[in-house]
């Protein structure tokens, strides 16, 4: 995670100092004559005006900022935008209006060969469909990228078999993508996104095509990766308890509009309208509630020796209190008790199936 996060406030857009990545303002209108329109309207064209026009508001007036390291995941139903919106931030997708500041650049104002070179060496893309040529080994599929940049073969290859090796499929370099399961292609499709060492990794739903438990298995692949690489990632799902899993924070989007951004703990805790209340609603509190979420704010007594830390999830903790009638501490970052949790406070979220908390 960022190590302030206090720059990047999870309602506000704009650039920071932090960011590696935000987005403000940023439209698309799919549709004849929308940029004409969307300056007609002022740049603020509402529904109505959109739906006259006979325009498709695919991204209105998206605003974030992504912080250094920080997995910034966007969900929201089919339809809602979240695709487009990522494809708008390389650019695969021309964005109506709005700026893209990629490492204080922006990215609408970049020239076309300006960003073939971001592309190329500084951003990783991996969708759903893995797109592996089906007549090139593995070693040649991740490798495909570094040639295209003109590196020498043998440091192609060189490369390639590092991030082979990181992704778990040492051994299979001469397979075909043929002679792999569907979780071994798209460790491939990863490995051939890492080979350039992107500084910003776009993933767009990489695990939605793969059976439940290649699915899972891959994310703990993905969370291992990043805790070795500690990439700026940004990832698309429709799927809230894969959001959860991977996510430092998350952004609803609806009908091309990003509705709220917040950390898994605060949309649950916090919603900020009745459509993110109900995304949210069957979502198990214990697997993103934490202790500080739910324990007794320290008023300076004394404390249990046990500790445990503010951001331990009730699901994480809840056998230790379960069956104990033993309080323990709750510590902060630097180690200071910020409260205590006790028995009570852990059934009361596993018992409850009201969404309260």
């Amino acid at each position: 995670m960022p190590a302030d996060k206090t720059l990047l406030p999870p309602e506000s857009g704009g650039a920071s100092p932090t960011a590696k990545i935000s987005c403000n303002g940023l439209w698309k209108l799919f549709g004849e004559n929308a940029a004409q329109i969307f300056a007609a309207h002022g740049g603020k064209p509402g529904p109505e005006a959109l739906h006259a026009a006979g325009l498709i508001g695919a991204v209105q007036d998206a605003s974030f900022a992504i912080a250094e390291g920080e997995i910034f995941v966007i969900m929201g139903l089919s339809g809602s935008g979240k695709s487009t919106l990522l494809r708008c931030m390389s650019r695969l997708i021309e964005p109506t209006a709005g700026e893209i500041l990629f490492e204080d650049q922006d990215l609408l104002k970049a020239s076309e060969k300006e960003l073939t070179e971001i592309r190329r060496h500084k951003m990783g893309m991996v969708f759903q469909h893995f797109a592996l040529l089906p007549h090139l080994t593995v070693l040649a599929n991740v490798a495909f990228p570094l040639e295209i940049q003109g590196i020498d073969k043998r440091a192609c290859e060189r490369r390639a078999l590092e991030v082979i090796e990181l992704v778990g499929l040492k051994g299979r370099e001469r397979y075909y993508p043929r002679e792999l399961s569907g979780g071994q292609q798209q460790r491939v499709g990863i490995a051939r996104s890492l080979a350039v060492e992107p500084d910003i990794w776009l993933l767009d739903e990489p695990f939605s095509a793969l059976d439940p438990l290649i699915r899972r298995e891959m994310q703990d692949e993905f969370m291992r990766l990043q805790s070795v690489l500690r990439k700026t990632i940004t990832f698309i799902t429709h799927d809230f308890d894969e959001a959860i899993r991977v996510a430092d924070r998350i952004a609803i989007m609806k009908d091309g509009a990003i509705i709220q951004i917040g950390t898994p703990e605060a949309l649950v805790l916090n919603p900020a309208s009745d459509y993110v209340a109900e995304f949210t609603r069957d979502i198990p509190r214990a697997k993103v509630l934490s202790a500080r979420a739910i324990m007794i704010p320290h008023d300076g007594g004394s404390t249990p020796d046990m500790r445990i830390s503010m951001h331990t999830k009730v699901e994480d903790l809840a056998d230790k209190l379960v069956n104990s009638e033993v309080s323990v501490s709750v510590i902060d970052d630097q180690g200071g008790v910020v409260g205590t949790l006790n028995r009570q406070a852990v059934l009361d979220v596993l018992v409850r199936k009201d969404g309260a908390t």
